[in-house]
């Protein structure tokens, strides 16, 4: 290959010592270490290497059986959510849980654990993962579940792709009427209403998810809009004259063309759109949206990631306990806005109390925080480590699917049963975020 595969903020860059695309769900007959990678949506060094061999699974996407009935979906890993969806938005089912982009596929989801705008109704990919076959590099096949083999599963989920090659999946997906989506969109003027708001929106709504103004002050210190939604009945979707379903395949996309020697997102930038965007119209009352522009409004843009420059960017996500999420989140915002730097789409939501999936899953009751940081190196680690410490003082989490250098201290104060994890490790695989933060 001409060039090394990338995570999506396109930081770091490694090159592996090869890379072998799998077309069957085995590892090649040769020593590793190995290194799984999906379709590089993750953000960071979960799926690459720099030592090791880089086994790509995209092509391990075959559908292998679907119940129209029961809602019962096994597959190989590397097909993507938005194959997933393909197949099943028609038939009425749609995913329990979903990132913020469909093109992560099925094994990817598990490796991280991913989560949605629904954890406080739903939990994580991982509760909704019925079993997984696992193939390990001594020729084992682990059928895992609850019920059989359930340390390897929970092993497996959130396990970052180092137990084994994930070769199937029988998934439990989520009964849908239409595919359109309910809206309701509300303003708040700071971190106190955004509380209060949230506390009541989730009591009702299954999807919600607040945009934050990372770079506010004063009085304004977290103003936002929170945005909460849910599947729209059939009766309501037959009724409304306004709803015309748009087929996948119409879907309109436009591509970044330019992929920038320097970021384009800066603080006169950030303070521009942030301004725009906190006062654009929202609807309380609620209106209608498609689930693809609702759930993945930036897969309609073909690589965004290039408007933060070729150095790339960082994604720092973190969660922080109950009882500290209000102070913990006033104190970060407080050090982003003053750093003058962040994102456009700067993301806070909770997460509910349903217990982790995996020994090493992220999602977990509190708040979680979300920002994009273009790449300024002295300047943005400065600003990581000062999150680091309100996150450590706080007893919070990194999300290492986001991650490109957590320090390894953090990791093990937020993961404590990742040295139990360590025994369900195939001898053969490694990433370079299991050996930075364990060595």
């Amino acid at each position: 290959m001409s060039r090394a595969p990338v995570s999506w903020n396109r930081i770091p860059r490694l090159k592996p010592k090869e890379v072998i695309a799998l077309r069957l769900a085995q590892f090649p007959s040769r020593n590793g270490p190995f290194t799984v990678y999906g379709n590089g949506r993750s953000y960071g060094d979960v799926c690459l290497t720099g030592d090791a061999t880089l086994l790509k699974t995209r092509h391990l996407d075959r559908f292998i059986a679907f119940d129209p009935d029961t809602g019962v979906l096994e597959c190989q890993a590397g097909v993507t959510l938005q194959e997933v969806l393909d197949l099943t938005v028609s038939q009425g089912w749609f995913l329990a849980v979903t990132p913020g982009t469909r093109f992560a596929t099925v094994g990817g989801a598990i490796a991280n654990d991913v989560h949605g705008k629904n954890h406080h109704s739903a939990g994580s990919f991982g509760h909704h993962v019925i079993s997984l076959e696992l193939v390990r590099s001594d020729g084992e096949i682990l059928t895992c579940s609850l019920e059989e083999n359930p340390l390897w599963f929970q092993a497996t989920l959130g396990g970052l792709g180092l137990t084994g090659l994930i070769a199937s999946v029988r998934l439990q997906l989520l009964a849908i009427e239409s595919p359109w989506m309910r809206v309701v969109s509300q303003r708040f003027a700071n971190l106190s209403e955004f509380w209060e708001l949230n506390k009541s929106m989730e009591a009702n709504w299954p999807y919600t998810v607040a945009w934050v103004d990372c770079l506010a002050k004063g009085a304004n210190l977290g103003r936002g809009v929170y945005y909460a939604a849910k599947h729209l009945d059939a009766h309501s979707f037959q009724s409304s004259e306004s709803l015309t379903p748009k087929p996948l395949s119409r879907e309109k996309t436009l591509t970044f063309p330019l992929d920038s020697p320097i970021s384009l997102v800066n603080n006169l930038s950030l303070r521009a759109f942030n301004s725009l965007y906190f006062r654009k119209p929202v609807e309380p009352l609620g209106g209608f949206a498609h689930y693809v522009p609702y759930f993945y409004p930036l897969d309609a843009i073909r690589h965004w990631n290039r408007i933060y420059g070729r150095k790339g960017f960082y994604q720092y996500q973190c969660v922080l306990p109950p009882q500290t999420s209000v102070d913990g989140i006033n104190a970060m915002l407080q050090a982003i806005s003053k750093s003058g730097q962040g994102s456009f789409l700067a993301v806070l939501k909770t997460f509910g109390e349903r217990p982790a999936a995996g020994m090493l899953s992220f999602p977990r009751p509190g708040a979680t925080l979300a920002l994009d940081f273009p790449n300024r190196e002295g300047h943005t680690q400065s600003l990581f480590e000062t999150l680091d410490s309100i996150v450590h003082e706080a007893g919070g989490a990194l999300y290492p699917a986001k991650d490109a250098r957590m320090p390894a201290e953090l990791f093990r104060q937020a993961f404590p049963a990742w040295e139990q994890f360590a025994h369900y490790i195939d001898p053969q695989l490694t990433s370079n975020f299991w050996k930075r933060i364990t060595t």
